[in-house]
């Protein structure tokens, strides 16, 4: 077998004439062994082929510094300051330290991505970048992460107006607060340095924006313990949960991918007016399942049925009669309702308050927070009801009402109400009476008590009737002056005649005023003048009463009747002349005739 080595450094083994076997020599040692002076004097040659072999295998072996390609390197120095990277080229390159502060851990012997930054520095040395190398290929990643749904690690750098900045494979991504977490999030910094698991939910290749999520990670996993919770809910069932959110009208708990809520009426057996009053966020506490929807989607749950109802541990020593403390806590126009224990309510009607017939509002007796006694009227265990009352706990006003008010006796009262036909006045606390609108006044002729008396004016009255199971007084204030009718019934008696004015023209007549009380009436017909005429508005004249009805107040008064009597009077006398002429002649007949009777029998 005989050997020989070409120049190209390719060795041919000759075993039989028409066999040839090459081998190929390593580029590297090529290249250390080759003299390039005799081959750039020409005193050696090197065939073309042999020539063309050794550049496809340099091609092939070694990295071409002018390409912008990623390429791996292996890490084989490092300084203080720098890393030197071996990439296969015709020379290693240098990268700052500063490109692997995310890296402290970066030894000799390490792959790492690089790109050609510059080909020859001052000093004809390879500087290449790390930093650029990862942004290439950290976009590459984020595409595929994106694409493929997979979970990648960021490095949360720091806040930011809604979020937060992470560092995704050296690529600064945005994470906004809304999906850092499904609850929400109060403290931003406490994420400030740590290395989360993300899911890259948005790219912006315009902009090169990115945008990242870790609470879609925690939706997939509560997703399935959801499942898993909704599979096993029951009513009835008590379960843990936390506090995740409080409104005015109740509170959402997170029992561990489910949310439920309870409602406001639902946390405590006691009125409240906030949810905050009872539990606070973040707080831990069992509760349970009271109902849900067909999908299980809306879960209604309880806190205070954990508990005994109240009005079960009531004692069985409370009972109608007893006397009562406890806070008003709310008020309504019919009355107040009163805890007398922790969630154990009666209610005080407004017609409870006061002895008082005349209802006002419960607010004219109590307030909100007022801690007030009372007496229990009616209990009910089973209906779970109470109802209490204030005005027992005084005297009833009508228990000696005979003695303190009798018909006939006087008194100062206070105008409290008014109705159509009457007004209300208050004697005392829990005394009434009602003086209808015709025992107002002797005189006026009143169509609403509001034309005579004002509420809270003071008024005189008297007891007229008085009854005691019915407990209504009924009073006057006109029998507490003398009634000047009973004057006015001699003076104005039918037949007299007084001057007066015409009032006013109206209907089929006139009215007439006598004084300030009376006021007559004066039918058309008898407003006629002796001369034929009428009586007009303004002028003055005689006038005769001929009604007068002191019940009824009517007066009706004639003009005409004055001189109509007149001349009824000469008819009457005129006639009665006539009658006794009359009477005279027929008389001085008889006595003729007597006459001369007595001288026919003195003749005889």
């Amino acid at each position: 077998m005989a050997e020989t080595k070409t120049k190209s450094g390719t060795k041919e083994t000759k075993n039989a004439p028409e066999a040839t076997v090459k081998e190929t020599v390593n580029p590297e040692e090529f290249l250390k062994n080759f003299n390039w002076h005799n081959y750039e004097e020409g005193i050696e040659q090197v065939e073309d082929a042999k020539l063309k072999e050794f550049e496809e295998l340099v091609e092939k072996n070694f990295v071409d510094t002018a390409d912008e390609e990623v390429v791996e390197g292996t890490v084989v120095h490092l300084t203080d300051r720098e890393a030197i990277i071996d990439i296969n080229a015709k020379s290693e390159g240098v990268i700052s330290l500063n490109e692997f502060r995310y890296n402290p851990d970066l030894k000799i012997g390490d792959k790492v991505e690089v790109l050609i930054d510059v080909r020859e520095d001052k000093t004809g040395q390879l500087v290449l970048s790390h930093r650029k190398a990862r942004t290439i290929k950290a976009w590459d990643r984020v595409n595929a992460a994106h694409d493929s749904g997979e979970i990648v690690n960021g490095f949360v750098k720091c806040r930011t107006k809604g979020g937060m900045i992470v560092d995704v494979f050296g690529i600064e991504a945005f994470l906004p607060g809304s999906q850092i977490d499904v609850k929400p999030i109060r403290d931003y910094d406490q994420y400030v340095g740590k290395t989360m698991e993300f899911k890259v939910v948005k790219i912006n290749h315009e902009f090169k924006n990115v945008v990242v999520s870790h609470k879609a990670l925690i939706e997939a996993d509560i997703e399935e313990q959801k499942k898993e919770i909704i599979g096993q809910l029951e009513k009835g069932q008590v379960l843990e949960g936390v506090v995740k959110n409080i409104t005015s009208y109740g509170v959402f708990i997170d029992l561990g991918g489910v949310d439920g809520l309870i409602h406001i009426t639902d946390l405590s057996w006691s009125r409240i007016n906030h949810p905050n009053e009872v539990v606070e966020l973040d707080q831990k506490l069992n509760v349970v399942i009271l109902d849900f929807d067909d999908n299980k989607s809306r879960i209604q749950l309880g806190l205070k049925q954990l508990q005994k109802h109240p009005w079960d541990a009531l004692g069985e020593e409370v009972k109608v009669g007893d006397k009562v403390k406890g806070k008003v806590v709310v008020i309504a126009d019919y009355g107040a309702f009163i805890e007398v224990a922790e969630g154990v309510e009666g209610l005080i009607h407004v017609s409870e308050m006061s002895w008082s017939t005349h209802l006002r509002s419960a607010q004219d007796f109590v307030s909100v927070g007022d801690e007030v006694e009372a007496v229990i009227l009616t209990l009910d265990r089973e209906e779970r009801k109470m109802s209490l009352g204030i005005k027992q706990l005084t005297p009833d006003p009508w228990t000696d009402i005979t003695t303190k008010y009798p018909v006939g006796s006087r008194h100062t009262g206070v105008v409290r109400n008014f109705t159509n036909f009457g007004v209300f006045v208050e004697l005392e606390e829990g005394i009434d009476g009602l003086i209808y609108i015709s025992d107002l006044s002797w005189t006026k002729k009143i169509k609403h008590p509001s034309e005579f008396v004002n509420v809270g004016d003071k008024l005189e009255v008297e007891v007229l009737e008085l009854d005691v199971e019915g407990r209504k007084l009924s009073l006057g204030h006109k029998q507490t002056t003398e009634n000047p009718w009973d004057k006015y019934e001699q003076e104005f008696a039918v037949g007299t005649t007084h001057n007066a004015e015409i009032t006013e023209i109206v209907d089929k007549g006139a009215t007439i005023n006598f004084n300030e009380d009376i006021v007559a009436f004066v039918p058309s017909r008898h407003l006629e003048k002796e001369d034929g005429k009428k009586l007009k508005k303004g002028e003055s004249a005689d006038f005769k009463i001929i009604e007068f009805n002191k019940e009824f107040k009517r007066v009706v008064a004639s003009h005409t009747a004055i001189f109509r009597d007149e001349e009824e009077k000469n008819v009457k006398a005129a006639s009665k002349n006539t009658s006794q002429v009359e009477r005279t002649t027929l008389g001085d007949l008889d006595a003729l005739a007597e006459l001369k009777e007595k001288m026919e029998k003195n003749k005889k």
